[in-house]
């Protein structure tokens, strides 16, 4: 049998280091291991660093747009529909807002754009083994819609405080009752706004 790999971190090019730094760092908890003018590692577990920000000088950098070619996002997953939440609360305050949250069903996930316009994911994992995740994902509702409703994180906050259990609330039968949103992949397509 091979050996198992296991993702250790990612690297993204910048021209906006210290914001992209500043951005990761409230968004991921993150902290700075390291720093130079051309590099920076960050991490927000064990891992001596997660993330790295490079920003090589005179290098001509182009602006990424929704359609580029590569990867789509970055994932991290919370332990709690709680502390993804109360994550979501916290950004919100200093003005960070979700592009837009998608009730997969498989997660339960916000998508965020950071300044340099890469997506990023902050979610849950809506069941409690990897086996029931895949089952999921094989049966009926996730082949109708392998994607899933967007909803309203501050109407389900509302909603897990008031003591709505979990297990509705990261179903897209909660999503679907709830407020009426713009489609998610239309946001996640959409140009970053200035």
């Amino acid at each position: 049998m091979p050996a198992q790999a296991r993702l250790a971190h990612l690297v993204l090019m910048t021209r906006q280091l210290p914001r992209m730094r500043e951005w990761y760092c409230k968004v991921l908890g993150a902290h700075v291991v390291y720093e130079n003018p051309v590099l920076c590692f960050l991490t927000f577990d064990e891992e001596h660093h997660r993330l790295a920000l490079l920003s090589p000088p005179g290098a001509p950098l182009v602006e990424r747009t929704p359609l580029t070619v590569g990867m789509h996002h970055s994932a991290y997953t919370f332990a709690s529909l709680g502390d993804l939440l109360d994550r979501h609360a916290a950004l919100a305050a200093d003005g960070i807002e979700p592009l837009t949250p998608i009730q997969h069903g498989v997660t339960t996930s916000l998508y965020y754009r950071d300044p340099d316009g890469n997506m990023v994911e902050l979610q849950i994992d809506n069941f409690a083994s990897a086996d029931a995740a895949t089952a999921y994902m094989l049966g009926p509702e996730f082949a109708a819609d392998p994607i899933g409703p967007a909803f309203d994180p501050r109407h389900m906050r509302q909603a897990l405080l008031a003591g709505t259990p979990v297990s509705e609330l990261t179903t897209r039968a909660w999503a679907l009752a709830g407020p009426s949103m713009p489609d998610p992949m239309m946001r996640m397509m959409s140009p970053p706004q200035p």
